[in-house]
C-alpha cells in the first residue's frame, strides 16, 4: 500500500531542508508513515483512494497534497532539533496541519470526490 498516493520525495521537500537526515534515508521509517497516512486519509474521507484510485488527475493533485502534508508532519515531528528553532518548525507544523484540514475536509464531500 505505501506510496499509492505520493512518493517519498514530495513529504521529504515539505518537511524541509531541515529534517532529520536519519529518518529521511530510512525507506522502512517512510513506508510505515505512507501506510498510516493512507489509511487516515480513506478513514476520514470514507473513500477508499487505494482500491478505487484517484481516477482523475485534478483529485489525485488534492490526494497527493493531503497525504504529503501529513507525511511531512511526521518527519518534522519525528525530531525538531534541526530545524532553527522550535518556533519554524511549529509553523511548518501549522501551515500543513492547516493545509490538510482543509482538503480533507473538501474531499468527505460527495460532490468534491467524482470531478467530471
Amino acid at each position: 500500500m505505501s506510496w499509492t498516493l505520493c512518493t517519498s520525495g514530495q513529504a521529504i521537500r515539505k518537511a524541509g531542508g531541515n529534517a532529520n537526515s536519519n529518518i529521511i534515508i530510512s525507506g522502512q521509517a517512510l513506508a510505515d508513515f505512507s501506510d498510516q497516512v493512507e489509511g487516515v486519509v480513506c478513514m476520514k474521507t470514507k473513500k477508499d483512494w487505494i482500491s478505487s484510485g484517484a481516477g482523475n488527475d485534478r483529485i489525485s493533485g488534492a490526494l497527493i497534497d493531503v497525504t504529503s502534508d501529513l507525511i511531512a508532519m511526521k518527519i518534522i515531528n519525528y525530531d525538531m532539533s534541526g530545524y532553527t528553532s522550535k518556533l519554524e518548525a511549529q509553523t511548518m507544523l501549522d501551515v500543513l496541519k492547516d493545509n490538510s484540514d482543509t482538503i480533507i475536509k473538501d474531499l468527505r464531500e460527495k460532490q468534491f470526490q467524482e470531478i467530471e
